[in-house]
């Protein structure tokens, strides 16, 4: 979409919105529209590109993925007053936007079978990785984006989630305010968090030699896809153990407010705001500790050993309590 007719300060939103947005996206917005000025980007010219969509087979959640996109560079033209430069009222019936059918979207959702045999198949920080995932249902971004000294309290048992890896950048900001949070850990899981660790202070809890935070995709390709297959398990994403982790709360009747608190949820009642159960830190411990992770942890750690920089002796390995 070509950024004319716009100030300066327009322009930046815009290609900062298009800079984030991933290359499949990219791909459909620029070939149809990127000629089309973007005061000109209305309900006419969506409904082209839905219809292009469409007809090449685009699922109905990838097609309503894609045009909010459009919808979001649109909106982020502002001036220096923070005002839309071109408000639009999109109309879904006019451009045939086609409905998302949420009973055949895929949902993959592991069971503690299938996890305690992720668990097994991999080794090192992929195993620690997939057993934080699991045990906390935190999103992947924001197992990524933890950092040794400044987001894990002192007992291990607390992770402080303030930011998150996102397309290969750092975002010290999250997703939606209820996304800044603490997420408690089991004491099990805290003993294994605790020993792959080691005598670091300072650093992410998932890097390279480099000292770099790792890739999100090189976890998938290279420890859950892997481990999946040797399972003979469907493909999924980490967001999996996100699903089993909030059917494990609610399998265990875990208060609501607890549970939005734990997972990141925004509140859904005025009433949900009032409630200061997310404030007792001996609470949320000793009902962490009483849901436990549901599935089996390895009854060794010989294979959570992390990452070491090349100038650093290789840790030694301590058994699990």
């Amino acid at each position: 979409m070509r950024i004319i007719g716009c100030d300066l300060h327009a322009r930046q939103q815009t290609l900062a919105m298009l800079d984030t947005t991933t290359g499949e996206v990219v791909k459909w917005i620029l070939p149809n529209l990127g000629d089309v000025p973007l005061s000109s980007v209305g309900n006419l010219a969506l409904k082209g590109l839905v219809e292009k969509m469409v007809e090449a087979g685009l699922s109905p959640k990838t097609v309503n993925t894609y045009s909010q996109v459009v919808k979001s560079v649109v909106a982020s033209a502002v001036n220096e007053e923070g005002e839309q430069l071109f408000p639009r009222k999109w109309n879904h019936e006019f451009v045939d936007m086609p409905v998302v059918d949420k009973s055949k979207q895929n949902t993959p959702y592991f069971t503690s079978e299938v996890i305690a045999g992720i668990l097994k198949s991999t080794k090192a920080y992929k195993q620690m990785f997939c057993a934080l995932l699991g045990g906390t249902g935190l999103r992947a971004g924001e197992a990524i984006g933890l950092e040794i000294g400044k987001h894990i309290s002192e007992d291990f048992r607390t992770l402080y989630i303030t930011q998150k890896v996102r397309r290969t950048k750092l975002e010290l900001f999250l997703k939606t305010d209820a996304g800044r949070r603490d997420v408690d850990l089991c004491p099990r899981l805290a003993t294994l968090l605790k020993t792959y660790i080691g005598g670091r202070t300072s650093g992410f809890l998932f890097q390279n030699r480099k000292g770099n935070f790792l890739s999100q995709t090189n976890l998938l390709r290279r420890g859950l896809h892997p481990a999946l297959e040797k399972l003979k398990q469907p493909k999924a994403g980490f967001h999996a153990f996100r699903r089993y982790r909030l059917t494990w709360l609610r399998k265990n009747r875990v208060h609501a407010d607890l549970e939005r608190f734990w997972m990141g949820h925004e509140n859904e009642t005025v009433g949900d705001g009032y409630s200061k159960m997310k404030e007792d830190v001996a609470f949320r411990l000793e009902q962490a500790k009483t849901v436990g992770l549901g599935f089996a942890l390895p009854p060794r750690i010989a294979d959570v050993v992390r990452i070491v920089r090349k100038n650093e002796a290789k840790p030694e390995v301590e058994n699990a309590a």
